[in-house]
């Protein structure tokens, strides 16, 4: 019994391990492409249709997508689903204010999972390839440009406070001091990402 429970624990943080770092490579690799393609449009409806004809021109794009990115994708989400649901909240070990970020990180998973699926379901599934008239029209309507701008904020943060997360798991990170750095410079990360998605998503609602 006590081999099967250890063996068990040994399973658990082996595939939490890897959740983290499927997290930050691909699924925050991505997350980063995406929204400095996004960017793009900052100079223009031209600007943004061009970096979109490039990553349409990748040999085995689809392929590269489905193993890359979609495989990646649907581990770390429902992964990270049943962490959400499972997991304590620390309050012994950590402070208030962390065990706030623990829990704030669980419930932008889940936000941030939903808004992948329904943000890939009416753009890269939609039978047309994205362009600047696509999502236009799409952040046109006011309600899904507030369901954007909700999905963009969970997801720069659950990706900005998950690098803190990353750094513990994968031993970057050992004392409190260098914790608290990491932390700092997260949150640093997640607002300078956070205003990026925001700026491109009214760009893309005003440019004409």
């Amino acid at each position: 019994m006590a081999v099967a429970q250890a063996q068990s624990k040994n399973h658990e943080f082996l595939w939490r391990r890897l959740h983290t770092l499927a997290g930050v490579i691909p699924v925050g690799l991505f997350l980063l492409e995406h929204l400095f393609t996004n960017a793009t449009v900052l100079q223009g409806p031209a600007a943004f249709n061009q970096a979109v004809d490039a990553i349409q021109s990748i040999p085995l794009l689809h392929f590269v997508e489905f193993v890359f990115i979609f495989l990646p994708i649907t581990y770390h989400g429902v992964f990270g689903l049943y962490v959400a649901f499972v997991s304590g909240y620390n309050a012994g070990q950590y402070s208030w204010g962390r065990n706030m970020l623990f829990a704030v990180q669980r419930i932008t998973g889940v936000i941030t999972f939903v808004f992948i699926i329904f943000h890939l379901w009416t753009t890269r599934f939609s039978g047309n390839a994205p362009t600047f008239d696509m999502v236009h029209n799409l952040v046109s309507n006011p309600a899904y440009f507030w369901f954007m701008i909700v999905g963009v904020v969970a997801a720069t943060f659950h990706f900005a406070n998950g690098l803190w997360s990353f750094c513990i798991h994968w031993g970057i990170t050992v004392g409190a001091r260098s914790q608290r750095i990491v932390a700092w410079v997260t949150m640093i990360i997640f607002v300078v990402l956070a205003g990026m998605g925001v700026a491109s998503l009214i760009a893309f609602m005003h440019t004409a």
